[in-house]
């Protein structure tokens, strides 16, 4: 089953999701399991986030600030040029204002770290700078986000309360926090523990779905979302993506970054967070609002996997050129493949 999906371009952990979002819509949880879920939901964000701090080394830190030109345009890609976007398509028309505000919500999110850095090693390029560049931003994503959210999306559709901004401490910064300053005890062992902390890693994310579903489920979500609505969203996904892979190398080029270096742009600059973004949504907004929420998030997450596979194994054929510019991939070459 494994090797279909990985011919299919399909991240099996993206199947599991799904069957989540199956489950929580046939049993959501009612009652006292509601209760019980939600608070090892809560636990398993705190679990989550307290682990990011034990694995982010000081090292990386000191080493990223070095080539700060290329941090700083990833960072400014992620967190002002997205959110731009996600703007522009929150006041497209036809658009339902809960899944718009989910869309606006994923453009505010950080990168992803595992797979910016796979992407970047199957395209030959810089791994170092792209380790610094999606732990920078998966840093500055725990405060700017809930910024961003509190600015752009409070008082329109009720999803910010200053009640939030206890939580966000409470079960996101200080849990990283308190992980990063016992790093030197229990970093090493952290680490060792790779099975251990995909399980519990990915688990979380699954119980924070399951629940923020089941929720939005008992609220009536899939009476309120249409099929129409939700190729919208796929649609909408696509072309966000593409806009921003098409940005990032043109900034590459003109910025005049090596080869190695635009590669980084392109692939940390143009994801979106799952892992970051669901704990994220089940702290910032109200557990009738999550399931929608994240729904565009769930759709972005996969499109970029695949067209960024496509992308990265393009880049890793093409023959070594570091001091001039690499030929372009063009969108409608890496539709087609695959």
């Amino acid at each position: 089953m494994k090797s279909i999906f990985s011919r299919l371009n399909i991240d099996s952990y993206i199947v599991l999701l799904v069957t989540m979002v199956v489950l929580a819509s046939l049993i959501p949880p009612r009652g006292s399991w509601a209760s019980i879920a939600g608070f090892c939901a809560d636990a398993g964000i705190v679990i989550l986030f307290f682990m990011h701090g034990a694995r982010l080394s000081r090292q990386a830190v000191i080493d990223g600030a070095r080539h700060w030109r290329l941090h700083l345009t990833v960072a400014v890609v992620t967190f002002v040029v997205f959110p731009l976007l996600g703007l522009v398509i929150r006041g497209l028309p036809l658009v339902d204002p809960a899944l718009a505000t989910g869309m606006l919500f994923l453009t505010l999110l950080p990168s992803t770290v595992q797979s910016s850095i796979a992407f970047t090693a199957m395209a030959r390029g810089n791994v170092a700078a792209a380790v610094c560049s999606a732990s920078f931003s998966n840093l500055a994503g725990i405060f700017v986000t809930p910024i961003l959210c509190a600015l752009l999306i409070t008082g329109k559709h009720g999803g910010f309360s200053s009640d939030a901004v206890v939580t966000i401490a409470v079960q996101l910064l200080l849990p990283f926090m308190a992980g990063h300053m016992l790093r030197p005890w229990i970093g090493d062992w952290i680490v060792r523990q790779k099975k251990m902390l995909t399980l519990v890693d990915r688990g979380s994310i699954l119980l924070v779905v399951y629940t923020a579903f089941g929720a939005a489920v008992v609220e009536g979500l899939w009476s309120k979302v249409s099929f129409r609505e939700l190729a919208m969203i796929a649609a909408l996904s696509a072309v966000l993506l593409a806009v921003v892979l098409a940005l990032t190398q043109a900034l590459g080029r003109w910025f005049g970054f090596n080869r190695e270096d635009r590669i980084v742009l392109q692939f940390c600059g143009s994801k979106k967070s799952l892992a970051s973004g669901v704990p994220m949504a089940g702290v910032l907004f109200s557990a009738s609002q999550v399931g929608a929420i994240i729904l565009p998030l769930m759709f972005f997450h996969q499109i970029q996997l695949m067209l960024c596979a496509v992308l990265a194994r393009r880049y890793g054929a093409l023959p070594e050129q570091p001091d001039k510019v690499a030929p372009a991939v063009t969108m409608s070459r890496a539709g087609t493949s695959n």
